[in-house]
Formats: structure tokens, sequence, C-alpha cells
């Protein structure tokens, strides 16, 4: 039964997400111009890219280098344990919720941009869709590529910093 509380608990946390950025990227890209709109792009693939990053970091983390600093009375203990502790989950709403809806907005994006740049320019709008879709597939899988081995390597370190990104708004001491 557990486990049918995560699916569904991921199902509803996809949706909400989908639902919002989609809600923003459409909002914005329907007044955007070309630059606006590459910078949006670009955004969104590092979005994703960088939630891989944590989320690779999650399930590659050592517990133990946060249990000394839980000794220690570190502020990064706890937060960095739980992440750690639930990497596998914390890996799946990072590289598969976030990661495939910024996916799916960087296309539709990179559709909106398409059509701008050829309606402005008086390109082929065949040929500008195709030249879009793999500068996005390229940067995001690339990107992904290249810091992988990075969240892998260094996972203690990126969970210390996104622990104290979270202290920050943890109540209490």
């Amino acid at each position: 039964m557990k486990k049918d509380n995560w699916i569904l608990t991921i199902f509803l946390i996809t949706f909400v997400l989908s639902v919002v950025f989609s809600t923003l990227s459409n909002v914005i890209t329907m007044k955007a111009n070309n630059v606006v709109l590459g910078i949006l792009l670009i955004c969104v693939i590092i979005l994703g890219i960088l939630f891989d990053m944590i989320g690779t970091s999650a399930i590659s983390g050592d517990e133990a280098t946060f249990h000394a600093l839980n000794s220690k009375k570190k502020k990064e203990g706890p937060i960095g344990l739980f992440i750690v502790k639930n990497g596998s989950k914390i890996s799946s709403v990072c590289n598969d919720v976030v990661g495939d809806v910024s996916g799916i907005i960087s296309g539709s994006i990179g559709a909106v941009l398409a059509i701008s740049i050829s309606s402005t320019f008086g390109f082929s709008q065949t040929l500008v869709s195709i030249v879009i879709a793999a500068i996005i597939s390229s940067f995001t899988v690339g990107g992904k590529a290249i810091f992988k081995p990075i969240a892998v390597n260094n996972a203690n370190n990126i969970i210390i910093r996104i622990a104290k990104i979270f202290s920050i708004f943890k109540r209490g001491k």
C-alpha cells in the first residue's frame, strides 16, 4: 500500500508541476519576442540539467558524511541525511518529474520559437523546427552527460549545498 501512495504522490506532483510550468510558459510565450523565448528556453534546459544533477547526487551521497555533520550540530546534517536516505524518491522527483516536465516545456517553447523565427524571417518552418529540436535535445542530453559524473563524484558537496538552501527555509533552530 505504501508503494501505491508513492505512485499517487508522484502522479500528483507531476500533474501540478506540469500545470504550473505549462501555464507560466504559455503566458510568457504568448507575448514574448524571439530573444525572450530563447532566454526562457535556455532557463528551462538549465533547470532540467540542474535537477538531474541534484537527483543523481541524492542517490550517490554517503550517509556517513551527514551523520558526522549531525554529530557536529551542523544545520546541513539532518537535511542532507534526509536527502540521502530518501535518495530514490528524490531522484525520481528531480530526474524524472522535473526532468521530464522540463523536456516537455522546452519542446513547447522550441515549437513556439520555431514558428516565430520562421514567420519573422521567412524561413521554412519545418527546417527551423528540426534545427531547434536538435539544439534542445543536444544541449539537454549533453548537459546531463557533462554533469552526471560531476554529481556522482561530488554528491556530498552538492547535497550539502542543497541542504544549506533548504535550511534557510526550515523553521525552528
